[in-house]
């Protein structure tokens, strides 16, 4: 179907969600879970066909890949938003002006977003549930990478919606071509806002290129900050699960900062990391403390490059420092404000951690892969904002959502 066409049934359809009960929205999420469940195989049989096209050594392949067990999370998570309160009809703030008007601030749905994302077929049931539960209808641009994966969910997904006896097009997928991005990212009048989940040139290309609303997602170059006053035992569990629990994630570790008095400490903190052959890249003081402590074929010295590097594999840089300051400087300057952690045992520094790093999510003594919406409480995420306007870190149904303000009088007009 051409773009543009799909792009007015979806804004149409989306006018009627305005009247969908929450009751009815729930049993349409629960089908949703049931039906991907029951429909594993046919998902699994087309997510091979993408598999198949991608080198395994590709650090998105892990992203890429559905299981059994995958499928049925995805399942528990879109089961959790149904559990959810409605986000939508919250009065936000209510007064009565001198002149009688009533005036009520209350949460109303966007209206259409639009999602580009890469290769993560699991996105595709995130953004429907969250959209449908905060009210939105949903315009997706996956990548060509999961095609298959992507059309097969969606098929499902369609397939309850026409059983519900609602119109399938609160959900389009449009072609994985470059032409459906451009005119998505100039939908005006269609699609009132863009969400980007993927690497950071996804993200930059849509910042530049779209002339309707941006909330930028996805980008994670997460620091972990081993203090002269942590505890190793600490650090070396959170180090080994922030790096290798899913390295193609975003939360994932991609820079250990330790404080040079505990450089002695450093073979520990980096003890399980050989398991997952994971390839340090150490400035001039870490490699000495790791060379002979570290497997040779897995260490390497860093270059500037090993610095401000989102790895999305099992690779990992150390930057040693002199002091909390640099730390703070050598974190502000790489950052992407995504995820930040620091290790220490000392209540001032983990305050000052806490108010004078700048990111989404600022964690004291806790691993940066919790950086997720359903570990947050939010049932899922339709991606992780980095950025300060309107949403910031995991975004769930109440960041889907706007407000707008109803005015009840009796009558009155405004002086002349």
């Amino acid at each position: 179907m051409e773009v543009k066409k799909q792009l007015e049934l979806t804004l149409k359809a989306s006018r009627a969600l305005n009247l969908l009960e929450t009751d009815k929205i729930n049993l349409i999420l629960n089908d949703v879970a049931d039906a991907a469940v029951a429909h594993t195989g046919d998902i699994l049989d087309e997510n091979q066909k993408d598999l198949a096209r991608m080198d395994p050594a590709d650090p998105k392949y892990d992203r890429l890949k559905l299981t059994g067990d995958r499928i049925a999370g995805i399942a528990a998570d879109i089961r959790n938003v149904a559990s959810l309160p409605s986000p939508l009809g919250r009065v936000l703030s209510e007064t009565v002006r001198p002149n009688g008007l009533k005036i009520k601030k209350v949460s109303v749905p966007f209206g259409v977003i639009g999602i580009i994302y890469e290769a993560r077929p699991n996105v595709t049931f995130d953004v429907f549930s969250l959209c449908l539960k905060s009210g939105n209808a949903c315009v997706l641009k996956g990548g060509s990478d999961a095609i298959d994966s992507n059309t097969a969910i969606v098929k499902v997904i369609h397939s309850v919606l026409e059983k519900h006896g609602l119109d399938k097009n609160i959900l389009a997928l449009l072609p994985a071509d470059r032409e459906a991005t451009a005119q998505i990212l100039n939908a005006h009048g269609y699609v009132d806002l863009i969400i980007p989940r993927g690497s950071q040139g996804l993200i930059e290309f849509v910042r530049k290129n779209a002339t309707i609303p941006v909330i930028e997602t996805g980008a994670g170059i997460c620091h972990t900050y081993f203090d002269e006053f942590g505890d190793a035992v600490k650090g070396r569990a959170i180090v080994e699960n922030a790096k290798t629990r899913r390295p193609s994630v975003c939360n994932a570790l991609d820079c250990l900062v330790i404080h040079e008095s505990r450089l002695a400490d450093l073979p520990q903190l980096c003890a399980d990391l050989p398991v997952s052959n994971v390839v340090v890249f150490a400035d001039e003081k870490s490699y000495a403390a790791l060379n002979g402590k570290y497997p040779a074929n897995l260490l390497e010295k860093a270059t500037d490059e090993s610095f401000g590097t989102e790895f999305l594999d099992y690779k990992m840089s150390v930057k040693t420092v002199a002091s909390f300051d640099e730390a703070l400087d050598h974190i502000a300057h790489y950052s992407s404000k995504h995820s930040e952690a620091i290790i220490s045992e000392n209540e001032q520094r983990l305050n000052l951690f806490r108010k004078l790093v700048d990111a989404s999510s600022v964690y004291c003594n806790v691993s940066t892969a919790f950086t997720d919406g359903a570990q947050f409480g939010l049932g899922a995420e339709i991606g992780i904002s980095t950025q300060k306007l309107h949403a910031r870190g995991p975004m769930a149904l109440e960041e889907l959502t706007s407000y707008k303000w109803l005015i009840d009088g009796e009558g009155q007009v405004r002086p002349k």
